[in-house]
């Protein structure tokens, strides 16, 4: 797993985000899996929107 600071929410959220792209990963193996992968960016995306929503609220915390 990657390293960043941050809070327990962000760690799980990165171990959840190298998941998916594990799981995209072994389905570009197999055939007639395009949906799947298709569907799993998309949750890879909110993930990394909440991510990035959670390091805002992160960063503002530590300026106060």
């Amino acid at each position: 797993m990657s390293y960043e600071a941050g809070s327990k929410e962000c760690r799980h959220l990165i171990e959840a985000k190298e998941s998916l792209l594990s799981a995209m990963d072994a389905l570009s193996n197999i055939n007639s899996t395009d949906l799947i992968q298709i569907q799993i960016k998309e949750i890879y995306n909110e993930l990394e929107q909440m991510h990035d929503n959670r390091k805002k609220i992160e960063s503002a915390t530590n300026y106060l």
